[in-house]
């Protein structure tokens, strides 16, 4: 079951259901997602899956949904918040290939980095990628994220080096661009 917590016009965020560990353990063991997550080279079972929901769960990471047929499309969250600095890294992806690149993770990310610089008082998003995700890197960009390092072939695709690119967004950067 599903509820909106974070409301867009393509989709919403709602809680993570554990419920949904079948799809998700589906979807991190399509290799074609997997070459743009840090979980690449992991064979992901149904009880592994179900384990870390629960403790996904618990914190600020939630399901992503269509709005119009209520279908789970991916998940996005927040990584290591740090309430004293006001610091938190970010994670997406849309696991269900119908729903990719036709605007679903921008509108997700955009409402989750809305959500930590009004309702969690952070102050400094940032996120790794990895260089050759041009969409996704095009899309952060679009969002306000600006790159601020590279740790150069630190990721291994393919039989090649790749390095992980940095970016991190700031609240003028997100409010300026919308």
């Amino acid at each position: 079951m599903y509820f909106k917590k974070l409301i867009g016009k393509k989709c919403y965020l709602s809680p993570i259901d554990v419920n949904d560990a079948e799809k998700f353990t589906e979807w991190l063991n399509d290799i074609e997602l997997l070459t743009n997550l840090q979980l690449y080279g992991s064979a992901i079972s149904l009880e592994s899956e179900k384990d870390f929901l629960i403790n996904l769960s618990k914190d600020h990471n939630y399901s992503i949904i269509d709005s119009e047929k209520d279908v789970l499309i991916g998940n996005c969250g927040f990584l290591d918040i740090d309430h004293l600095n006001q610091t938190a890294e970010v994670g997406i992806f849309i696991g269900n290939k119908n729903f990719r690149n036709k605007g679903y993770g921008m509108e997700a990310l955009s409402l989750l980095v809305d959500y930590g610089f009004k309702a969690l008082n952070l102050y400094n998003i940032m996120l790794r990628v990895y260089e050759y995700n041009k969409g996704g890197i095009r899309c952060y960009e679009k969002i306000g994220f600006k790159q601020f390092g590279k740790r150069r072939e630190a990721a291994h695709r393919n039989l090649a080096k790749h390095d992980i690119v940095y970016m991190d967004i700031l609240p003028d950067d997100f409010y300026k661009k919308s």
